[in-house]
């Protein structure tokens, strides 16, 4: 039985940090709609396509128009990957230890 449960905590582990790790790729897309980069840039261009099919579905419901230019969608989707991921882990049973 340990072991299984081993084999879900270390799948758990594994996804909480995917979803941290894109949680820092929406937050350098932000911070790069801010300074204008070279759109032909392969870096670049490797993050919009990765985050741009998430972002998407949110800039429809806070069309950036409507707030003066401002994108709330990356502030929308990092929320909700707090969400999901303490979701996650408290599903799981599993408790922060505060020391």
């Amino acid at each position: 039985m340990n072991v299984i449960r081993g084999f879900g905590f270390s799948f758990l582990q594994v996804v909480v940090g995917l979803l941290d790790v894109y949680f820092w790729i929406v937050v350098a897309r932000a911070v790069l709609s801010w300074v204008n980069p070279d759109p032909h840039n392969p870096l670049v261009r490797a993050l919009v396509a990765v985050t741009e099919p998430v972002l998407r579905p949110f800039r429809r419901l806070v069309p950036p128009s409507r707030l003066g230019g401002i994108d709330l969608s990356p502030l929308v989707v990092l929320v909700l990957l707090q969400f999901v991921k303490n979701g996650l882990i408290y599903s799981f049973g599993f408790r922060p230890r505060f020391f």
